[in-house]
């Protein structure tokens, strides 16, 4: 997939105004259908919901579901320079080849869930990228934003356009749902940052230990990324200026995805804290992005709890989980699947010769 050029902000604004509305008639269909089936009204939950909601968003009263995708986003950071992570930036190119090779956790839920994975390194410091990685490299690595801003506004917009054509090119291959996820070592700090200046809370509340760090570690974290906003003073009101002074690549291509499931009417399903990050900045660029997304699970990171609540989503797995990579909105394929067969095939009352529930 080619990288798209420095000219695209334009070309970034104009599709978010082209994303469509979800089919309020349909979805009104698939409401007086789901209360005609043999239980009663509301029984199964959030399963009705989404149900109603994938018949609106695919413009299907029962959806194609076959082909699901897993985008795992991958990138590094230059604020591991300030001790942030337990792990040092080389693991993220090891765990791009680990996603390549079908040994990651993701890949192992995805085969589970039927799911096919699509590892993109937007920027990494990986000096070639692994064999089976699609190369959307925008630059290797970000700046340190304790120190600055970690890239420049242009670079945000590129890695924003590189997964917009990520989910259009996986639209024409078929793929009917997306779920998007990362790999970018130390990158809870920017989505921490990210998810402070979004929201108004205060640092302190959203941080947590993200892949293990002591509690040394813990406050330091939290006073770095209090720092960086310092520093930066990136716009609450300006998603992009959030993105290029306190984000990063992986997470502009992740907010990328969403918009371009979106514009192709495709339900995409969030992750976790870094993956709900990324809808943030998807979500204030554009209302109309936020029908098409799912919250899969809750995060054991604090700050996702808090940006889900902000996005109004609802998780439903609470399975303790926060390792990202995409892991728990493959999770939740299954039960999108359930929610589209019971739709496709349960008995009405009028099957049971009765007028109603």
């Amino acid at each position: 997939m080619q990288q798209l050029n420095r000219s695209d902000r334009r070309q970034l604004e104009s599709l978010t105004k082209l994303i469509p509305v979800p089919d309020g008639t349909l979805e009104q269909q698939a409401r007086n259908h789901i209360d005609q089936l043999t239980k009663p009204p509301g029984s199964l939950g959030l399963l009705e919901e989404m149900a109603i909601r994938l018949a609106g968003i695919t413009g299907e009263q029962i959806p194609d579901m076959n082909k699901k995708a897993i985008v795992v986003c991958c990138g590094d950071h230059g604020v591991v320079e300030e001790g942030v992570t337990a792990y040092p930036s080389e693991v993220t190119e090891k765990m791009m080849a680990n996603f390549a090779a079908g040994g990651a956790a993701i890949n192992v839920i995805a085969r589970q869930t039927g799911a096919d994975v699509y590892v993109v390194d937007v920027g990494s410091r990986a000096r070639s990228v692994p064999d089976g990685v699609i190369d959307c490299k925008i630059r290797p690595g970000t700046d340190n934003m304790a120190s600055g801003p970690a890239m420049s506004r242009d670079e945000a917009v590129r890695a924003m356009m590189a997964g917009v054509d990520v989910a259009r090119r996986l639209k024409q291959e078929g793929v009917r749902v997306i779920g998007v996820g990362e790999m970018g070592i130390g990158n809870t700090t920017p989505a921490t940052a990210i998810a402070a200046v979004m929201t108004g809370s205060p640092v302190n509340r959203l941080t947590g230990r993200g892949a293990g760090v002591d509690d040394a570690g813990m406050q330091r974290k939290i006073c770095v990324i209090e720092q960086a906003i310092r520093v930066n003073r990136p716009d609450a009101q300006d998603p992009v200026d959030v993105l290029a002074k306190v984000g990063g690549l992986e997470i502009a291509a992740m907010a990328g995805v969403m918009l371009g499931g979106a514009l192709e009417r495709m339900p995409v399903v969030i992750d976790g804290l870094i993956s709900t990050s990324a809808a943030m900045i998807a979500a204030g660029l554009t209302e109309r992005v936020k029908p098409y997304l799912f919250a899969s699970h809750l995060s054991e990171e604090p700050a996702h709890r808090i940006l889900l609540e902000k996005l109004g989503l609802t998780p439903l797995v609470h399975a303790r989980m926060r390792l990202g990579e995409g892991t728990g909105a493959a999770l939740l394929f299954p039960l999108m699947e359930t929610a589209v067969a019971l739709m496709r095939e349960m008995a009405t009352f009028a099957d049971l010769g009765l007028e109603g529930p």
